[in-house]
């Protein structure tokens, strides 16, 4: 897998962490850093653990039955192999829909030995956090 698929592919593991596929141990560095830039969404930004994030996420999930998160667009993906391990950064827009109610926004990924340490995330829709 080259660098691009590898970006693609840990941005489509978040989607599916986002959509309770998997645990946020799988792609989530030890410790992390969550940057939410929209209203609502105080509680991201004490959240440094996987097993904090699984229950914001768990969260999310019932306060919004039907929840589903999409990738889309292209992802700009701008990482190195370090030691056999992606390092960089991964941005795509995504969407998220519930019900009638539906946002998008950008998450861009920081990624250091294939795990993601820091996450930037804009996005819109007060359905969603109001």
């Amino acid at each position: 897998m080259n660098v691009r698929e590898a970006g693609v592919h840990l941005f489509d593991r978040w989607t599916a962490m986002w959509n309770r596929e998997l645990h946020p141990k799988e792609i989530m560095a030890p410790e992390f850093v969550l940057r939410y830039a929209q209203a609502g969404t105080d509680a991201f930004d004490d959240v440094r653990h996987a097993d904090d994030l699984a229950v914001i996420v768990a969260g999310w999930h019932e306060s919004h039955p039907g929840l589903r998160f999409f990738a889309e667009g292209e992802a700009v993906v701008d990482l190195r192999m370090v030691e056999g391990a992606a390092t960089g950064l991964v941005a795509r827009p995504y969407k998220a829909t519930f019900g009638e109610a539906s946002k998008s926004g950008v998450d861009v990924l920081a990624v250091s030995e294939g795990l993601i340490t820091e996450v930037w995330s804009v996005s819109g829709a007060r359905a969603f956090y109001g």
